[in-house]
C-alpha cells in the first residue's frame, strides 16, 4: 500500500480525511478525483494531513466556458427489465398508491394533520400560500401543482382556507385539467364541520385508489431524483459513484434521472458541461451555474461556503471536493435538459434541475 511507503503519515487521521501522497508546494493545486479541489496555503509534506488548515478553495466568480463535448460510450440497453408500479390514467407510473392532502395555504396545516391522523392519508405542511406575490407565489403554485399531479398519489384532497392569495379558485387556474375522481377540493371556511367533510372526500378518494394494482412496468417509465445527504470524504468514492452507475443503467434502459443542488456543482460543472448533448443544453447549463453564482454575489455572499461543519468534520475540505463527489450521482450519461425550479420532466435521460442544496427545499423541488 502507498501508505506504507510514506514516512510521515498521521495514522490517527479521522475517517474520511486526506493525507498528501507527495510533497506539495504552497500555491500548488490539490488534486482529487483527477481535478483540483483547491490549492495549498503552505508547504505540505508527503503523509501530512490535508484539510482546511492548509488548503483554500479556488472558486471565485463567474467563468467563461467553451462547449467541448466529451461523451462516454454507454450503449442503450433493451433488457426487458421491469419494476412493479401503479400505472395512472395519464400514463405516468407511481411506486406508491397513497392519498395525499395538499394545502393551498399554511393556515390549514393543523386541519390537514388531523385528517391524516384519522384517515391514514399523507399530508405536507408548509407556511406558504398567503401574503405572497409575483414569483414568490408562482413558485409555490408550481410546487403544489407538481404534488397534485405526482403519480405516487392515487388521489389528492386539495385543502384550502378560502381567503388566501392562493385560494382554490386561483389554484385551479394554475392546475389546469384534472380528473374529478382523483382530485377533490375543500375550503374549510365553507364547511360546518371541516373534519367530517374532509373524511368524506378522502373516503371517495380511497374508493377511487382501490382500483389501481401493481403491475410490471418497463424501466423506461422510472424517474429517479438524485440528492446528497450528510456527505463526507467517502461519499465521492463509495455511495455517489454507485448511485451514478445505477443512473446510467436506468437511463440506458430508457428511464430518467434528475440531478439538482446547483451550488454543489460549483467546481465540477465542467464535467457536466462536457456531457451536454448539444450547444443549447450547454448554454442552459452555463446560465444555470452563473445565475446561481450571481444570486450569491447579489446578496453579498461568497459562493464557496456550502460545506457544512458536518461535511468538514467528515473530511470534505472545499466546495470543489464536495461537488466533484456530488455530481457523480449523475453517472456518465449525456445531459439532455435543464429545468427551472418546480418544472416537470419533459425528456428521458439525465436532466439538471435548478435548486439549492438545502435538503428540504431540494427534495420538495424533486417532487
Amino acid at each position: 500500500m502507498i501508505i506504507n511507503k510514506l514516512d510521515n503519515v498521521d495514522i490517527n487521521l479521522a475517517d474520511g480525511h486526506k493525507y498528501a501522497l507527495r510533497d506539495i508546494k504552497a500555491g500548488e493545486n490539490i488534486i482529487k478525483y483527477g481535478n483540483p479541489i483547491g490549492h495549498a496555503t503552505s508547504d505540505i509534506k508527503a503523509g501530512e494531513h490535508v484539510h482546511t488548515h492548509n488548503v483554500k478553495t479556488n472558486l471565485s466568480g463567474n467563468l467563461e466556458y467553451t462547449y467541448e463535448p466529451t461523451f462516454h460510450d454507454i450503449p442503450e440497453e433493451n433488457t426487458g427489465r421491469t419494476f412493479m408500479g401503479y400505472v395512472r390514467e395519464n400514463g405516468d407510473v407511481g411506486i406508491r398508491n397513497e392519498i395525499w392532502i395538499v394545502n393551498t395555504v399554511g393556515c390549514v396545516n393543523k386541519v390537514s394533520q388531523r385528517l391524516a391522523e384519522l384517515t391514514g392519508a399523507r399530508y405536507f405542511p408548509h407556511p406558504f400560500g398567503c401574503s405572497q406575490l409575483g414569483d414568490d407565489q408562482t413558485v409555490t403554485q408550481k410546487i403544489l401543482k407538481g404534488m397534485v399531479n405526482h403519480p405516487n398519489a392515487a388521489g389528492v384532497l386539495v385543502l384550502g382556507l378560502g381567503c388566501e392569495n392562493n385560494n382554490i379558485e386561483v389554484f385551479k387556474k394554475v392546475l389546469g385539467e384534472y380528473n374529478p375522481d382523483r382530485v377533490k377540493f375543500l375550503n374549510t371556511q365553507d364547511a360546518d364541520d371541516d373534519i367530517a367533510a374532509g373524511i368524506a372526500l378522502i373516503d371517495e378518494l380511497k374508493a377511487y385508489a382501490a382500483k389501481f394494482v401493481r403491475t410490471p412496468v418497463p424501466v423506461s417509465k422510472l424517474r429517479i431524483g438524485l440528492k446528497c445527504g450528510g456527505s463526507d470524504g467517502y461519499s465521492g468514492i463509495t455511495a455517489n459513484p454507485l448511485v451514478g452507475r445505477l443512473s446510467d443503467k436506468v437511463i440506458a434502459n430508457g428511464g430518467s434521472c434528475v440531478l439538482t443542488e446547483v451550488p454543489e456543482m460549483f467546481g465540477a460543472e465542467h464535467l457536466l458541461m462536457q456531457r451536454c448533448e448539444n450547444k443549447e443544453v450547454f448554454d442552459k447549463t452555463v446560465r444555470l451555474i452563473n445565475d446561481f453564482k450571481d444570486y450569491y454575489t447579489r446578496h453579498n455572499q461568497v459562493i464557496y461556503e456550502n460545506p457544512s461543519p458536518g461535511n468538514k468534520k467528515g473530511g470534505i475540505t472545499t466546495l470543489e471536493e464536495k461537488s466533484l463527489g456530488c455530481v457523480q450521482k449523475g453517472g456518465l450519461s449525456k445531459v439532455v435538459d435543464v429545468l427551472d425550479y418546480g418544472d416537470r420532466l419533459t425528456k428521458n435521460g439525465l436532466s439538471l434541475l435548478n435548486g439549492p442544496g438545502n435538503d428540504i427545499v431540494a427534495i420538495t423541488n424533486l417532487m
